[in-house]
């Protein structure tokens, strides 16, 4: 969300559907890296590492913002275009194209 009036220049981000805790609550420790995941969040947005089947981290919401900012900026995604018949071949090009 974008603020208003005096607030016009901000930014708010509202949606923390997929937050999650990357201290274990159990070991007080960083959450370990895995492998195997099914894809997390929009494509369009989603990091390589989320594209990878990896473990998410703070370093794919960082790449997340910046297509989010190249998006505002350009008003579109060298991707966004990109149709397939299935969805993960749609997903690998999309993959390719951020590579």
């Amino acid at each position: 969300m974008v603020g208003l009036d005096e607030k016009s220049n901000c930014i708010h981000l509202i949606d923390m559907g997929l937050a999650k805790r990357y201290i274990s609550s159990k070991t007080n420790r960083h959450i370990q890296h895995k492998f195997g995941k099914s894809l997390t969040g929009t494509a369009r947005y989603a990091s390589i590492n989320s594209h990878n089947g990896e473990e998410l981290s703070r370093r794919d919401d960082l790449e997340a913002i910046g297509y989010m900012i190249v998006y505002f900026l350009k008003g579109e995604l060298p991707w966004q275009n990109e149709y397939g018949d299935k969805k993960d071949f749609k997903y690998k090009k999309i993959m390719d194209i951020k590579v």
